[in-house]
């Protein structure tokens, strides 16, 4: 296709993407939401530190990956598609109702509830929307649907934590944020009701409903296909180092550039359209093949930028004695400031072509009847990965008493040996891989 943003004129594509891009959008509405009230409002009332009410509610969401993403991967390539997606729509609608109840009566525990179902139905939506691309795409299409899905990632993690900000702001905003989820829930489930048909890969697998021997399945038959394997531990990579930079930008923002609200969501726009950007030029520089061509160049630039980062960070004066935090405008004006923006951006940039590539293969190089059960097991090394993400971060921050600067050069360096590794792999591997997607 010349122009992948031609796939929005096709149902296949557009109602997929657009019932996906409003889930995401409202993960992060209610997220952010829960985090911003947990840290301005319920901390102080509860009589609880803010690190252990965000932590718990980082763990809460992420706990569902672990137990249900061979589960979920099992129904997706069981049952057909496009009935199971709209299935989780609703079942978002009904956590939503339970997480308004839980912010008009500001009953934390409910919130905690709700979003533990919310990190549950993402669990088992993720695999039918990443094994839905290759069965609705054509082979020429993979990359530049992939390219789109992540640029639209991207643009609704930061749209959601945006206004989240912005509700929490607002007169009486347990009622916006009740509304606004709710609201959006409804939009997404009824994006999804335009999505076609897409037939199952395996009606007649006998799904196995105990959650750790099944993990432990998935794991197993996804080590048994060396090259898969590989390519799952790349793109959990991503999801680390993706962690390691993004949970630190708030204390970044405010420690060492000493800037205000404004100036984090700045930091995290430059990094979301940076890889929204890196993410889109995917299909154009592949020529629209499933290709690695690209990983090493990903690979380099999440190194080169984070230990620029770390220098530009070191050159930086800027004065601590201010009586009030630096808006954007004035950072701007501080010199060694659009450098670290720079970086931020260019950081971005490469991890959108680094994970492209490693997504549409991933689809790709799946059997197909095994495809769901692959992003199941793709996400449950995502959350190991991220998880250690943050054990790493307490680490190098906590216990080696480094600075955050360090801690980017360190992420960097280990990107090196790490990607040195990984393409090694792939590419001693990759001869034994058959590509699976349509031809059609």
């Amino acid at each position: 296709m010349a122009n992948q943003f031609q796939l929005f004129k096709r149902r296949r594509f557009s109602a997929m993407f657009l019932t996906q891009f409003l889930g995401a959008f409202n993960d992060n509405i209610f997220k952010q939401a829960l985090i911003l009230v947990l840290t301005y409002t319920a901390a102080s009332q509860l009589g609880v530190a803010v690190s252990i009410l965000n932590n718990l509610a980082a763990m809460l969401f992420i706990l569902p990956y672990f137990l249900f993403s061979a589960l979920a991967g099992q129904l997706a390539d069981k049952y057909e598609k496009s009935q199971l997606t709209r299935f989780t729509k609703l079942l978002e609608l009904s956590i939503m109702v339970i997480a308004a109840v839980g912010f008009v009566f500001e009953w934390y525990a409910l919130l905690f509830v709700a979003l533990f179902l919310m990190g549950t139905q993402s669990t088992f939506f993720g695999p039918i929307k990443y094994a839905y691309l290759p069965q609705a795409m054509k082979k020429d299409e993979l990359v530049g649907a992939n390219g789109l899905f992540q640029m639209g990632t991207s643009l609704a993690i930061l749209l959601g934590m945006i206004i989240a900000g912005v509700l929490t702001q607002l007169h009486q905003p347990l009622y916006w944020i009740s509304g606004v989820v709710l609201i959006v829930a409804v939009l997404g489930y009824l994006a999804s009701r335009a999505i076609p048909d897409m037939p199952a890969m395996q009606p007649s697998l006998k799904i196995n409903w105990n959650i750790f021997t099944t993990s432990m399945s998935a794991v197993r038959y996804l080590y048994s296909m060396p090259f898969l394997f590989f390519v799952i531990l790349g793109n959990s990579w991503f999801w680390f180092y993706g962690a390691t930079f993004l949970t630190q930008t708030p204390e970044f923002s405010k420690v060492i550039l000493h800037g205000d609200e404004s100036v984090v969501i700045f930091l995290l726009t430059l990094f979301s359209v940076g890889v929204s950007i890196g993410s889109l030029l995917c299909k154009t520089l592949t020529k629209n093949q499933v290709s690695l061509k690209l990983l090493p160049f990903g690979i380099a630039g999440l190194s080169i930028f984070a230990i620029d980062l770390y220098f530009s960070l070191s050159g930086l004066s800027i004065d601590i004695n201010q009586n009030s935090l630096l808006g954007i405008g004035q950072l701007f004006n501080i010199p060694g400031t659009v450098r670290v923006f720079a970086d931020l951006f260019l950081l971005g940039f490469s991890g959108g072509l680094y994970i492209v590539p490693l997504y549409a293969s991933m689809q790709a190089y799946a059997p197909k009847s095994h495809r769901a059960r692959i992003v199941g097991a793709n996400n449950i090394f995502n959350a190991i990965f991220m998880v250690s993400s943050a054990i790493f971060a307490i680490v190098i921050l906590n216990s080696l008493k480094m600075s955050l600067p360090q801690l980017f050069l360190v992420t960097g360096l280990l990107n090196i040996v790490f990607g040195v590794f990984l393409y090694l792999k792939l590419k001693s591997h990759i001869g034994q891989a058959t590509i699976e997607t349509q031809d059609e």
